[in-house]
C-alpha cells in the first residue's frame, strides 16, 4: 500500500492534522514538532494525542514522520547550541511518546569547520543519551545533500554514526530524493543501483521513510533545493518509477516540495494513480 502526505502545520493540533491529511488524499503526514525555525513548542493535549491515533487507524493511515526543527544541531561548534540542541532531542523524544510508533526525523548537523569525523561521534552520543530503551519511536537520520558543512552527504557517513549507536533497533534512515540526487546518487539514471549502494553500506532494513522531492539542481550540485514533482532535474519518469519501487512499498512517501494544498493534492492524486 502507498502511504503519500506531506508537511502539515503542528500549530493546528494532532487531530485537525490527521483531517486536513485525509482532505488533501493523503495517508499519512510529517509535522515539525516545534517552531522549525525555533526552539518554542506548543503544549500537548493528551486527548487529542489519543484522539488521532484513533483516527489513525479508522483511515489506515501509515507511519507518522516527525521533523526536529532545523535550528537542532547536535554537533554544533559551540557548547551552548551543541547542548540546548541535544535538550531538545531529548524533549522532542518524550513528547513523541503521546502518539507511539511513529518516526523522528532530524538532519545529522552540520560540523561547522570541525570536520565530519569529529561530528559523527557527537551526533551518536546525542542520539545515545535521548534514545531510550522503553522509548516506542523510531530516530530517522536524513539523507542530506552535502550543502555546507552538512553531516550525512553520503551513505558512509550515516552508516558511521548508527556504528556508533547503542540502542540500533531504534534507528533509521529517510531516504531524501532531491538530497540525495544533489550529493551525487543518480537516482534518474541508476536508481537501482542507488539502492545496492544503500544496501551495502547500510542495510534496506534501516530505509524506513522516504522525502519525496524533485530537485532544482543538476546531479552532485551539493544545493539542496526542492522543486514540485516532475519539474525539477529527476523528472516524472524517475518519480514514478522511485515511488512504485517494489522495495519501497509501505514506506512512508513525505513531499517536501514547494506547494500550496491545493498544489499538493494534485500531487498525492497523481502519486497515487501511478500505484493503481
Amino acid at each position: 500500500m502507498l502511504y503519500i502526505g506531506n508537511h502539515l502545520s503542528s500549530s493546528k493540533g494532532f487531530l485537525n492534522m490527521g483531517r486536513e491529511a485525509l482532505k488533501l488524499g493523503a495517508n499519512t503526514f510529517a509535522f515539525f514538532t516545534r517552531n522549525p525555525r525555533g526552539g518554542a513548542a506548543r503544549d500537548i493535549d493528551p486527548e487529542d494525542a489519543k484522539a488521532l491515533v484513533a483516527f489513525m487507524e479508522e483511515h489506515k493511515f501509515g507511519k507518522l514522520v516527525a521533523h526536529a526543527p532545523y535550528t537542532m544541531n547536535v554537533c554544533a561548534a559551540k557548547e551552548n547550541i551543541r547542548s540546548f540542541s541535544v535538550e531538545m532531542l531529548i524533549d522532542d523524544l518524550e513528547r513523541m511518546e503521546y502518539i507511539p510508533g511513529n518516526y523522528y526525523n532530524f538532519h545529522p548537523g552540520s560540523h561547522v569547520g570541525q570536520g565530519a569525523d569529529v561530528a559523527i561521534p557527537m551526533i551518536a552520543e546525542a542520539i545515545n543519551i535521548a534514545l531510550k530503551p522503553e522509548h516506542h519511536t523510531t530516530l530517522l537520520l536524513e539523507t542530506m545533500a552535502g550543502k555546507g558543512s552538512e553531516v550525512g552527504r553520503s551513505f558512509e557517513e550515516i552508516k558511521a554514526i548508527i556504528d556508533l549507536v547503542e540502542l540500533k533497533d531504534k534507528v533509521g534512515v529517510c531516504f531524501d530524493t532531491c538530497h540525495t540526487w544533489d550529493a551525487g546518487y543518480n537516482n534518474v539514471n541508476d536508481f537501482d543501483g542507488v539502492l545496492k549502494e544503500f544496501d551495502k553500506v547500510i542495510g534496506l532494513d534501516r530505509l524506513k521513510a522516504v522525502h519525496f522531492n524533485d530537485s532544482m539542481n543538476v546531479l552532485a550540485s551539493h544545493k539542496d533545493r526542492h522543486q514540485k514533482i516532475g519539474e525539477g532535474e529527476l523528472g516524472l519518469e524517475a518519480m514514478k518509477y522511485i515511488v512504485t519501487h517494489p522495495l519501497l512499498q509501505d514506506k512512508p512517501f513525505i513531499l517536501e516540495t514547494p506547494n500550496d494544498d491545493e498544489g499538493y493534492a494534485k500531487e498525492i492524486a497523481l502519486i497515487k494513480s501511478w500505484s493503481m
